[in-house]
């Protein structure tokens, strides 16, 4: 055998990823400059030709780019001689809704159940209680209490509607928009996929009497107290999420 020769180089086992469309990158460049401030809200994009040349690329790859960017609702297009495509500032109230539709869907799905809901529902909503006994102010304790003692609506006799209200008053009066906007999407599910009439008055009576404990061991500026109750009565709603015949699939 030669001395000379060499064992071949050993090959390294790579992961090759696939080049994104040119449609994806451009749509990050702009969310990216949308984002960080450098687009602020209410400007006026370059036309599509203008950006197409700007990126290299042909204008129905700079047509698909603002499709993506429109339906996060980054921009806004309009028609018309003053017509074109604007920055939009992000709305959380939007984004909210549209994570609640993803969640809607997926909750029918393998992927992602009721159990999935009501676990993250029972990490979040507690710690949303803690900080609200830490930090709300009059104001907000006065919504908290009147969130919580709101009458039944005729057209709502289980007074559902409410009870979901209370929990997003409860999330936004942690003073933490990302709490809120992780909670609240989970609640919508909640609210449209309960069948409700199956529920009886005297469970949602104990409800009631639930949210009225919270909201006082919040105004009491109690976490400790306000983060136990808080938890006890998820794990209460847990069991009537649970219960056959009560969740249903249609929206």
């Amino acid at each position: 055998m030669d001395d000379h020769l060499q064992p071949p180089a050993p090959t390294a086992r790579l992961r090759v990823q696939r080049v994104r469309p040119a449609y994806t990158q451009v749509a990050d460049e702009l969310r990216a400059q949308i984002l960080g401030g450098a687009l602020p809200a209410g400007e006026r994009l370059p036309n599509e030709a203008e950006l197409g040349t700007a990126f290299g690329v042909s204008r129905s790859t700079v047509r698909e780019a603002l499709r993506v960017l429109a339906s996060q609702h980054l921009i806004e297009t309009t028609r018309g001689v003053r017509g074109g495509s604007f920055v939009s500032a992000p709305d959380p109230a939007q984004v909210v809704e549209d994570v609640g539709s993803a969640l809607g869907v997926l909750v029918m799905t393998p992927q992602l159940g009721i159990h999935d809901l009501l676990e993250a529902r029972l990490l979040l909503e507690p710690t949303a209680a803690r900080l609200a006994a830490q930090r709300a102010d009059a104001e907000t304790v006065a919504a908290i209490r009147a969130a919580a003692v709101a009458p039944r609506d005729e057209r709502d006799p289980s007074g559902f509607v409410g009870h979901i209200d209370f929990h997003t008053t409860i999330l936004m009066a942690t003073g933490n928009l990302m709490i809120t906007m992780m909670g609240q999407p989970v609640n919508d599910v909640l609210r449209t996929r309960l069948h409700r009439a199956g529920v009886e008055r005297g469970e949602w009576d104990k409800v009631d009497a639930c949210h009225r404990d919270i909201a006082e061991h919040v105004a009491a500026g109690d976490p400790a107290a306000a983060e136990e109750a808080m938890r006890d009565h998820i794990v209460t709603l847990r069991g009537l999420y649970e219960r056959d015949g009560l969740w249903t699939d249609e929206p």
